[in-house]
């Protein structure tokens, strides 16, 4: 789990212009990462996230945001195919459980393998949100900040 504190060093080091965050349906991981990539990036770096089956924004996801200042309201899901090729240069998959999708353009590849908070139960799944949310700004904090 602690891998991704080597992924991070390779992340500054390719200082990329163009992100994407990557999961199966951009309802909740993917989408929570752009949210906060977003606050996070320096100027002039564009995030985007997407999915290789779309589905809805999960209310939760926004919620869990919402509760650290950071408004993906607006936020909708979409397929790989919404975004601009050309100008990812980092590509991080958040899949955990289920298989990732594959990112066929030129880019450097992370894996930041979250559990989906959508699968908790639903008495927990808040809190599962939270956690997933506290994980990606730990992660991004180091790369943008670290």
């Amino acid at each position: 789990m602690e891998g991704w504190r080597e992924d991070v060093a390779l992340l500054r080091e390719a200082r990329p212009r163009g992100i994407l965050f990557l999961c199966v349906a951009n309802s909740a991981r993917s989408q929570m990462a752009e949210g906060i990539a977003r606050s996070m990036a320096p100027a002039g770096v564009q995030v985007w996230s997407a999915g290789s089956a779309p589905a809805t924004l999960n209310p939760l996801a926004v919620t869990a945001l919402a509760e650290i200042g950071i408004d993906i309201s607006g936020h909708a899901a979409k397929g790989m195919d919404a975004i601009p090729s050309d100008q990812v240069d980092v590509v991080v998959t958040l899949c955990a459980e289920e298989v990732c999708p594959v990112w066929l353009g030129k880019a450097v590849r992370v894996h930041w393998g979250l559990p989906d908070p959508i699968a908790a139960p639903a008495s927990s799944r808040p809190a599962a949100f939270r956690a997933v949310r506290d994980a990606l700004v730990e992660r991004l904090e180091a790369w943008f900040h670290g």
